[in-house]
């Protein structure tokens, strides 16, 4: 009920608001489980992609979606908590991880769909990263659910870092055929399986996005760029107080 309720409100305003192209939709099934894995270009996606199916998705988000303040926090937390959302409180490490799985097998059981981001969190340069093995794999190992590739595109155009207003203009999503993995059955515990599940469901959403591949994790990725934010701070920092230094040897000869 509520989330019939929140689909029609807010998902009819997103529709409404920034007609978003699909293609691919046939893909999706009519019933049963299915595990949705998608590219993850702006915190919109867990918002456009509900937005366009008419059965429910059920994303891991992270808890602290549900508990932001100000008037944007109450709003989004009541927006994940309508469309039915789980929020998992990522500081815990591994015992984190060990939840979100738990929780998406219990949504496959229940005959829903489960989305899942297997970059871990979002591409901080649009490029497309190395797939996390953990989470999609053991989960679609664990219930034999088939895995949709999709590619959300153009959604991290709409309200870039740092913009406050965002920019109507028309993303897209891409889902492409279903791909099976029962040749994998029961062999959830070798590193190898779940490495190799993960890179074949990453070079789908890659040809559905066309996004640049790069072969790290985005973790990583935004570790260095925020490294090399901080050099460069530091050095312009640097030549300014040089700057100011040789300007009072100079007045004081």
């Amino acid at each position: 009920m509520i989330y019939g309720a929140m689909k029609f409100s807010i998902g009819g305003s997103l529709k409404l608001a920034f007609r978003p192209w699909v293609d691919g939709i046939e893909n999706i099934p009519e019933e049963g489980p299915a595990i949705l894995a998608s590219n993850h270009l702006s915190f919109s996606d867990s918002f456009f992609l509900p937005a366009v199916l008419t059965r429910k998705v059920t994303f891991i988000a992270k808890a602290e979606y549900f508990t932001s303040p100000g008037v944007k926090g109450r709003l989004t937390a009541a927006f994940f908590k309508g469309v039915g959302q789980l929020p998992v409180d990522r500081s815990g490490g591994r015992g984190a991880g060990e939840a979100a799985i738990k929780s998406g097998i219990a949504v496959l059981v229940r005959g829903e769909l489960f989305g899942i981001y297997p970059e871990g969190t979002r591409s901080p340069d649009g490029r497309l990263y190395r797939g996390k093995p953990g989470g999609l794999a053991r989960v679609a190992l664990a219930t034999g659910a088939p895995v949709i590739p999709v590619a959300m595109i153009d959604t991290e155009k709409i309200q870039p870092p740092g913009t406050v207003v965002p920019k109507l203009m028309r993303p897209g999503i891409r889902i492409g055929a279903p791909l099976d993995f029962s040749r994998y059955q029961g062999m959830e515990s070798d590193r190898f399986i779940l490495r190799s599940l993960t890179d074949e469901v990453m070079y789908e959403i890659m040809k559905l996005s066309g996004q640049e591949y790069v072969d790290i994790y985005a973790t990583a990725a935004k570790r260095r760029i925020a490294e090399e934010a901080k050099a460069e701070k530091a050095e312009k920092a640097g030549k300014t107080d040089g700057a100011g230094s040789t300007g009072s040897a100079g007045s004081t000869g």
